[in-house]
């Protein structure tokens, strides 16, 4: 049993030294990739419910083509900062204008996102659930962030960080 307490908290060591800043990465790959797809007409899924939910939030003042423009090019900055780990302070805000976004369309468009059978979501709802989960999954990178205050980061230290822990309900 020694031996498989070593290897969970190796595991478990490794996970806390990196597990954040790879979801960091890999979420912000996800933004990157999805947000040079919009830059492509009718490649993107979601290219439709986008432009819907722009004109709707904009009360049609912004064209279609230019707000997946703006839309592509927000993404693909919000996945190019949580990539490269500057700025991410910026890039938090960003991905909290753009959840507005995200969310939007389950109000404003409810019955076109859950429109399969038994009222499964379609393309579109998938994508929206997907959008939200990563909105999430950056929001946990923020909780990494240190405070803006000086003395007030609730961030663990670097010691903390590096004590492997194998029961994950401590702390």
């Amino acid at each position: 049993m020694h031996a498989l307490q070593k290897i969970d908290a190796a595991i478990h060591g490794f996970l806390l030294a990196h597990s954040i800043q790879m979801l960091r990465v890999v979420v912000g790959l996800v933004f990157l990739l999805f947000g040079i797809l919009k830059f492509f007409p009718d490649v993107s899924p979601a290219e439709g419910l986008t432009i819907k939910t722009t004109d709707a939030l904009t009360f049609d003042l912004v064209p279609g083509h230019v707000a997946i423009v703006l839309i592509a090019s927000l993404e693909c900055l919000i996945g190019l900062l949580l990539i490269i780990g500057r700025f991410l302070r910026i890039a938090i805000y960003l991905l909290a204008g753009q959840l507005i976004g995200i969310l939007a369309p389950l109000a404003l468009f409810t019955e076109r996102l859950f429109s399969g059978p038994h009222n499964a979501p379609t393309l579109e709802g998938q994508y929206v659930i997907k959008d939200t989960i990563l909105v999430a999954a950056g929001f946990v990178v923020a909780s990494t962030l240190p405070g803006l205050v000086p003395g007030t980061d609730a961030a663990p230290s670097k010691q903390q960080r590096s004590q492997p822990r194998t029961d994950w309900t401590e702390r």
